[in-house]
């Protein structure tokens, strides 16, 4: 016979006579139990935290005059004590590879950039260049936009192996706990990278034409771009899958294998421009078939580790597959928890094209060239913080599967706030090292006087910028790794609606362009507010208002 004891009751009282008779109960039923009577004589009864559902715990409810405390044990052992918090050599191992994993990106693109612009021809490389330049973030634009998939598959499947880790004994191969997540997050990726090759392929003329603007009768930047586009599409499906088992390599905290990928991917670019674009003199079609090239043999690098970390293994027992219970994740939840996560890259994106667009509205030769070296130097500081994000979506996990024990809550409550602080001092050095340029060596940048003139003012909402973007990045994770998104999707929709209203004031006052990136520091204001607000203002308010019942409960 198995006997569970519940009660809805926060407490219940006893008379000391009626404790013996509990002792007796549980005696008879083999049922661990604990009783020290009072002197008071009275027995108070209430759901300890670190019991899980289905014990009790009762504790003394004694007079003023009396100390000793009467306490009745019975049901569920308390869950395994959380995993020590990883040191910060652990999170330094992870965060500088997962870093080169951000900075690939822009690296292959500069790559290219550099090959196409050192072997044009006489005449040829302003034409070459120009098609290049909307052409890279035409593509790279359309693979962040599925980026949603990236995240969801790290919080999922770090969040598997968390509820997995928290099973102490009976916890199963980690490979066959996140099995689901995988094999769900692959086949939603292929799908995608197929629908958005066939687009690309269909209407990515069309497209281009309308991202770079009227032209009529002069192709000479259409016709290259538009033969980029037609080459890079062609690694969609490969360039969303080598993205989702990145995430999943991530999740399992595993930041080499994808490093060693990206390793491959770079070589493969670099001599692939050597070949395509400087000996055999293909100029921008040459760089995209160097970067098709690299795209395939990064995610072919992969797949061999990948199946051997992140798949179940062939020889899986029958009980062991019992023990880890229904590990299937079907494409319904998996969307369930991207959707949320699309929001915010489409406010992300949204925010950055409404001030590219009022930046190209204020009068001046220098305004637009000035916003852009603006830009990219945010875009620099951006990957140092977002890995902090990923970081925290990697690690937390494992304090959440048991919030009701207070032992996790401030295991998750200590890291969250170390994780706080690396955040801000990283985002405090690299925004002042970025903000630098423009303020004290924009000839860094650019030789123009007047640019370097338009840059200056800009270097300190930069700063400020950058600065709040850390909280910004770290709470945004922490919030991922707890599933808050529907508060996040909330936030990034009442911003990104109210973002456009502002901004379009300075359009409608001609300027300047450092009122652009002042709003945009508002922006981040905001947002660092409402995350940072969202997370530590309810522990604030208890810790300065609450009783000490309040606290535990």
């Amino acid at each position: 016979v198995g006997v569970a004891w519940r009660t809805p009751c926060a407490a219940f009282a006893l008379s000391q006579n009626s404790a013996h008779h509990v002792s007796g109960l549980a005696s008879r039923l083999d049922m661990p139990l604990t009783v020290r009577a009072g002197a008071a004589g009275k027995v108070k009864a209430k759901r300890s935290a670190g019991i899980k559902s289905g014990s009790v715990v009762l504790t003394s409810k004694a007079s003023s005059d009396d100390n000793d405390d009467t306490e009745i044990r019975g049901g569920a052992q308390s869950p395994p004590p959380p995993p020590p918090l990883p040191t910060l050599a652990a999170l330094r191992q992870f965060y500088f590879p997962c870093l080169a994993l951000w900075i690939a990106g822009p690296l292959l693109s500069l790559v290219d950039t550099a090959s196409v612009g050192l072997s044009a021809g006489p005449g040829e490389g302003a034409a070459q260049l120009g098609a290049l330049g909307p052409a890279t973030t035409f593509i790279d634009g359309a693979t962040y936009l599925f980026a949603f998939l990236n995240v969801a598959t790290t919080n999922l499947y770090a969040g598997a192996l968390a509820k997995n880790n928290a099973k102490g004994k009976d916890a199963v191969d980690p490979r066959l706990a996140g099995d689901g997540v995988v094999r769900v997050a692959t086949k939603i990726s292929l799908i995608c990278g197929l629908g958005l090759l066939t687009l690309l392929l269909k209407a990515g003329r069309a497209l281009l034409k309308i991202y770079i603007g009227p032209a009529p009768g002069d192709t000479s930047i259409l016709d290259p771009a538009a033969a980029y586009v037609s080459i890079r599409a062609l690694s969609m499906p490969t360039a969303l899958l080598s993205g989702v088992l990145q995430a999943a390599l991530l999740g399992a905290k595993d930041s080499v294998t994808p490093l060693v990928a990206t390793v491959v991917s770079t070589v493969v670019n670099v001599f692939g421009d050597a070949l395509c674009v400087v000996k055999m003199g293909m100029g921008s079609r040459g760089a995209a078939i160097a970067t098709l090239c690299a795209q395939l043999a990064g995610t072919a690098a992969m797949l061999r580790p990948a199946k051997r970390e992140l798949l179940a293994p062939a020889d899986v027992t029958p009980e062991e597959r019992e023990r880890a219970g229904d590990t299937k994740v079907s494409s319904v939840s998996f969307l369930y928890f991207a959707a949320p996560v699309l929001t915010l890259i489409l406010g992300k994106l949204a925010a950055f094209g409404i001030m590219t667009h009022v930046a190209a509205s204020i009068p001046g030769d220098a305004t637009l060239a000035a916003h852009q070296i603006v830009l990219s130097l945010f875009f620099f500081i951006s990957p140092f913080l977002e890995v902090i994000s990923q970081t925290a979506q990697a690690f937390l996990p494992t304090y959440f599967t048991e919030m009701e024990d207070a032992r996790y809550r401030k295991s998750a409550d200590e890291l969250q706030s170390r994780m706080l602080k690396i955040g801000l001092a990283v985002g405090a050095v690299v925004s002042g090292a970025a903000a630098s340029i423009p303020r004290f060596f924009p000839g860094i940048l650019t030789n123009d006087v007047a640019v370097q003139m338009a840059v200056r003012p800009l270097a300190l909402p930069l700063l400020l910028g950058g600065l709040l973007t850390a909280p910004v990045a770290v709470s945004e994770g922490i919030l991922l790794a707890r599933r808050k998104l529907g508060f996040l999707a909330g936030v990034y929709v009442l911003s990104t609606a109210l973002f456009p209203s502002i901004v379009f004031k300075v359009k409608q006052a001609q300027g300047p362009v450092v009122h652009v990136w002042a709003c945009f520091a508002g922006f981040q204001l905001f947002r660092a507010l409402c995350f940072t607000g969202r997370i530590w203002l309810p522990k604030l308010w208890l810790k300065m208002f609450g009783s000490a019942e309040s606290k535990d409960e």
